[in-house]
């Protein structure tokens, strides 16, 4: 099988990535049931990475119901070891403004139906989860936003991103809420997968892309679903400018990562009382730990 140690997650807006060269479809079968679409894998300044539209390639997957599990498991599989996420947000913050891009460094939990954990069935496993961001792999993304001086797009480094359940949009109440709670934007899936990528032991960051203001903002009622659209258009142009440059800086330095050894002491449960099919189904990620 190919392998690749970067792994990219398009979001809304972002469903393929113009610049791979050579690129093949992988169908991946996991134990979590199939990743959202085949796996496109390519070279991209000279290296190789794997793609994922995460709603699907013509976005048929609600946040409620994409594979999370199965995507990252499927990452996983292929070798990844640092996965570049894009996400369409809304700001919380005045100064995040649209077209804006956010590198967020913690997350706030408000989802209610999603399977967050590979582990269970007989194998107990508890990841430090305080920083859930790779900082080294952060900066490799904020540097190459900064980089590229983008006109329309300002960086914001850090931040707080609410990760709500959806797919309906959240009320006045709920958006002033989290803005007192300080949180910089809100969307509906990264927390999700970054929980996995950590059991997964694959560092993990953000490029967070505004869209809009979310229906705190006096003049949110004034925004069309024509200029949301733009803004998605935009912001994928702009996404992969800066993940083709990201990649670059990536691939001639991989950085350690706090997350490529978090099942170290995270796994409770005696080898030995593990049940023989979930040791098997969960044998992609741990069976260093278990020699």
């Amino acid at each position: 099988m190919v392998e690749a140690k970067i792994g990219i997650i398009g979001g809304s807006g972002l469903y393929k990535m113009d610049a791979l060269k050579d690129v093949k479809e992988v169908n991946l079968a996991t134990p979590f049931g199939d990743p959202s679409d085949a796996v496109i894998v390519g070279q991209l300044e000279g290296a190789t990475v794997a793609f994922l539209a995460r709603h699907g390639r013509n976005h048929h997957l609600l946040p409620t119901e994409l594979p999370f599990r199965a995507n990252i498991h499927a990452m996983k599989q292929l070798g990844v070891e640092y996965i570049i996420s894009a996400s369409a947000v809304g700001s919380l913050k005045e100064e995040a403004k649209p077209l804006d891009m956010v590198i967020p460094d913690q997350f706030i939990d408000r989802t209610k139906n999603r399977e967050a954990t590979f582990f269970g069935e007989g194998l107990v496993a508890h990841i430090a989860f305080g920083d859930p961001i790779c900082s080294n792999l952060a900066k490799i993304l904020g540097d190459a936003v900064e980089s590229l001086n983008l006109d329309e797009s300002s960086l914001h480094r850090g931040g707080t991103y609410i990760c709500m359940e959806g797919p309906a949009f959240s009320t006045k109440a709920e958006s002033n809420l989290y803005r007192s709670w300080g949180a910089t934007v809100i969307g509906m899936t990264n927390l999700t997968e970054a929980k996995l990528a950590r059991e997964a032991e694959i560092a993990y960051a953000t490029l967070a892309l505004v869209t809009d203001y979310d229906c705190w903002h006096q003049d949110h009622d004034s925004v069309t679903v024509e200029m949301i659209i733009g803004n998605l258009q935009k912001n994928a142009v702009n996404a992969q400018l800066v993940i083709k440059e990201a990649v670059k800086k990536l691939s001639a330095n991989p950085p350690e990562s706090i997350a490529h050894s978090a099942l170290k002491f995270a796994i409770l449960t005696p080898p030995d009382k593990i049940p023989a099919a979930t040791k098997e189904k969960l044998a992609l990620l741990t069976k260093k730990y278990f020699k």
